[in-house]
């Protein structure tokens, strides 16, 4: 049980247990003075392989041709992919105040940390810790400017740099994404479990790999099997913002780093839960 603050009596140590220490929001990092980030959007799962770099972008494109001020932060530090979805290469530049982000062809600002290495396959061989303080600098030390929404595009899993990024910064709320298989319900509600632990409201779940449409039919194909997002979310009393197929076409996209020119409806219903 934690232990109540005396304030006349405690010293660092003795503070260790107390309970306004277990305050999320008190390890928040103070985001860099020349920038202004209205709404902070975290893309969650509770496994990886499950396309939250896709529905990050997605939704960052769509809000993007809504006409809002759209960030992505690349917090996948071990596998970011949001710069070759882009199509954005080079050494990000930086002067005394922080670091730039690039600019997608639609606008959007990204930091990544493949902006940072010297090649983009470099491998980012470090720590649980220096993994952490990273997503740390890229609040702390990326000049953002204005900003309507910054979309987080969160490792998975519920390790060392989810949990920096819930505690360090002031997220209004999370996606969490997921596939059509049998473990669901197990991995959904991990990532609803430690948002609600992290007191982060869930804004919704969307589901991919729903299906492959035939191309000579349009029969859909249900490759993964029958969904079961409908009773999962209903369970959690959460929306389901989105059932979305494979595409060959928005993978093609993606890997020609041509993601700006996609403006995925498959997550429409998305745009009604984000925060005003």
């Amino acid at each position: 049980m934690a232990k109540e603050c005396n304030s006349t009596t405690c010293d660092k140590s003795s503070c260790e247990g107390c309970s306004k220490k277990n305050d999320p929001k008190s390890l928040q990092e103070t985001l860099n003075v020349f920038s202004d980030v209205k709404h902070v959007i975290g893309i969650v799962s509770g496994k990886g392989g499950v396309g939250k770099s896709f529905v990050t972008a997605s939704l960052a494109n769509r809000m993007a041709k809504k006409g809002y001020k759209v960030g992505i932060m690349d917090a996948d530090i071990t596998g970011p992919s949001i710069p070759k979805m882009y199509g954005l290469k080079g050494a990000a530049q930086a002067n005394d105040d922080g670091i730039f982000p690039m600019e997608t062809k639609n606008g959007i600002k990204v930091m990544s940390i493949n902006l940072l290495l010297p090649t983009e396959d470099t491998p980012v061989i470090w720590r649980g810790p220096i993994l952490a303080n990273m997503v740390k600098q890229f609040w702390t030390d990326v000049i953002w400017g204005d900003l309507d929404y910054l979309f987080v595009d969160m490792p998975p899993g519920t390790g060392d740099v989810p949990l920096t990024a819930f505690q360090s910064l002031p997220i209004d709320g999370v996606v969490i994404v997921t596939s059509p298989q049998d473990l669901v319900s197990m991995i959904v509600k991990k990532a609803y479990n430690m948002a609600e632990m992290m007191k982060v409201p869930v804004l919704g779940i969307v589901e991919n790999y729903s299906y492959v449409a035939c191309p000579d039919c349009g029969r859909q194909i249900k490759v993964f099997g029958e969904s079961h997002i409908d009773e999962v979310a209903a369970s959690l009393n959460l929306k389901v913002l989105g059932k979305m197929p494979i595409d060959p076409a928005y993978a093609a996209k993606a890997d020609a780093g041509a993601f700006d020119e996609i403006d995925n409806p498959y997550v429409e219903a998305a745009d009604e839960v984000m925060p005003q």
